[in-house]
């Protein structure tokens, strides 16, 4: 069983799985190949002058993949309540983690089948939202959400941080003590 399990690996869901996999946490990190990052110019993400949305997205699985998260493409179709956390069914395969995040940008659906409760879209092009708490809680004990899905701005710059936010309120749940990961300049 893994720790965490993210489901969508754009820039909410890959710094979300830097985050966890860099504490120790059991990772998976799930992507269906649909994110919009893909089609993204980006020169406003802070310390990258400009980069390309794929290779935005490239390197954000590799970071996570650099600290211990495990990688699987594939699309998720389901999630339950199993002994012990949750079970995440994908199109070919089943996962079990203590917590789920979502980080489906514009995608909702899968949200929706598993009855997470919707809000209006906060952004022109954005239908409909997760409702979650401030720290990225769903009303299903779990599951959190990060990124566009859970009502932030679309720019990665923020769904970003909005992954690596909800990540830290996860190991910080799991380790029972509020998690701060700083590194230290190496002289």
């Amino acid at each position: 069983m893994y720790d965490v399990a993210i489901i969508g690996a754009g820039p909410a869901g890959s710094s979300a799985a830097l985050f966890t996999a860099k504490a120790g946490k059991a990772t998976l990190l799930i992507d269906s190949d649909q994110s919009v990052t893909k089609r993204a110019w980006i020169e406003n993400h802070y310390g990258v002058m400009e980069i390309t949305g794929p290779d935005l997205f490239d390197t954000g699985i590799k970071q996570a993949v650099k600290f211990g998260a495990e990688f699987v493409k594939d699309k998720a179709v389901n999630i339950t309540k199993a002994d012990g956390g949750l079970k995440i069914e994908t199109e070919n395969g089943k996962y079990a983690a203590k917590h789920v995040i979502l980080a489906t940008g514009l995608a909702v659906d899968l949200a929706e089948a598993i009855g997470l409760p919707t809000l209006p879209g906060t952004e022109p092009r954005i239908k409909s939202i997760l409702k979650v708490d401030a720290q990225g809680r769903t009303d299903q004990e779990g599951i959190w959400a990060a990124g566009t899905c859970a009502g932030v701005s679309m720019h990665t710059i923020i769904t970003a941080g909005d992954g690596a936010k909800v990540a830290i309120n996860i190991v910080s749940e799991l380790n029972g003590q509020r998690y701060v990961d700083h590194d230290v300049l190496k002289s």
